[in-house]
């Protein structure tokens, strides 16, 4: 594992937190040399009639991103291993239908607000303001019909050496309990390098609260799924993470050093979430917490994880503006929904590493504000660099 942690001490250059070792193409699809295509599809409809749309990013080292309007989803992303051959390395659902009937936030852009307010309450000069509890006894991403539920409008699509698709949903003042008409951005966007860079824009008409993120579950094993997500070697570049009550409400930094949280030195997830540490009881033997990344909150993106799978030599860095990742080792997931393949989505299936501001902010007066005023532009620019090794 010593390429992972050279490749995340090159400073903050997305260039130089490329894997040095060569990437897989055997077998790609291609497409005109040194341009990545964009194409946009009908991808079925809403039990309303509302009609989704799907746009597939593809380069030609064989990397590929389907975006579905519905949540401004990230459904399906294929990514060569180490022989070559393609494989899909998020989990989800193989149509609309099952992002829309058995929701659980897999790829989907999450606000208004990402992550948990404490007991769906937060006063902003002066006024509380009340979000629908979804997550007992808190509010969780958003509320009962967020970002997540909504079907977004495609604004632009490119293709070229870099293709990407813009995505807008417009969110009404009091929507979910929030003040203010949110106009909300997130662009998908695939170069040559295998870079997928998601950005998000938000502005506001009155002040409020926004705090975005990306809600994919990755295998790199590949989807359907033949081995746990903690199979995969992590390397998380933060020094504390945000220790939490039963709840999941912050109550404070913990330090990791010391603690099964520690991935400054690449280590395997499956050796972490067997702890008996209070910590990673209260996650449901698993982690679902905040790790506050070296930098905080930053105008480029930075070194923030690296992740490997050994098996299939798939690999991605992750680089963010955000001050913070939630991992989450899809502890939740109990097996009560079938995915891609009618494969049931259970316990340890696929790792998210969500970037984003901290949960509970709005209640936190120690923590980075996630407050907007009008005239002010929330942005965040995250990237995700996908490579192999052999």
């Amino acid at each position: 594992m010593m390429s992972m942690v050279k490749k995340l001490g090159l400073a903050v250059s997305l260039g130089a937190i490329m894997c040095l070792s060569a990437c897989a193409d055997k077998g790609a699809e291609t497409t005109k040399a040194a341009a990545v295509s964009a194409e946009r599809a009908d991808w079925g409809a809403l039990s309303d009639g509302s009609k989704v749309e799907a746009v597939v990013l593809k380069n030609s080292k064989g990397v590929s991103a389907r975006i579905i309007t519905y949540g401004a989803t990230l459904q399906n992303l294929i990514v060569p291993d180490k022989a070559g051959a393609p494989g899909d390395i998020v989990i989800g659902y193989d149509n609309i239908e099952g992002y829309e009937k058995t929701p659980n936030y897999t790829g989907v852009t999450v606000g208004r607000y990402a992550n948990r307010i404490a007991k769906g309450k937060f006063t902003l000069d002066g006024k509380e303001y009340t979000l629908a509890i979804n997550n007992k006894p808190n509010a969780l991403h958003g509320g009962l019909k967020g970002w997540d539920k909504r079907n977004w409008t495609i604004t632009d699509v490119k293709s070229g050496d870099t293709a990407s698709v813009t995505l807008q949903y417009v969110s009404p003042d009091g929507e979910e309990g929030y003040p203010g008409t949110v106009t909300a951005e997130v662009t998908y966007a695939l170069n040559e390098n295998n870079d997928l860079t998601i950005s998000y824009k938000a502005t506001t008409d009155k002040p409020t609260v926004v705090n975005m993120t990306n809600h994919s579950l990755f295998n790199l094993g590949g989807v359907p799924v033949t081995r746990s997500a903690l199979d995969a070697t992590v390397k998380i570049e933060s020094d504390a993470i945000l220790a939490v009550d039963k709840t999941l409400i912050p109550t404070g930094e913990l330090a990791v050093k010391g603690t099964p949280f520690d991935f400054n030195t690449p280590g395997l997830i499956s050796e972490r979430v067997t702890s008996t540490h209070p910590q990673i009881v209260i996650g449901n033997a698993g982690i679902d917490h905040n790790y506050i990344i070296r930098g905080g909150l930053t105008p480029a993106p930075k070194p923030a994880v690296t992740i490997e799978d050994k098996t299939t030599g798939r690999g991605m860095t992750i680089a963010t503006t955000e001050p913070g990742i939630q991992m989450y080792t899809g502890n939740f997931l109990d097996g009560t929904i079938a995915g891609k393949g009618g494969q049931k989505l259970v316990k340890y299936q696929a790792v998210a590493f969500e970037a984003q501001r901290y949960p509970d902010s709005p209640n936190q007066a120690s923590f980075p504000t996630t407050r907007l005023d009008p005239g002010q532009t929330y942005t965040q620019t995250t990237v995700h660099h996908l490579y192999t090794v052999q």
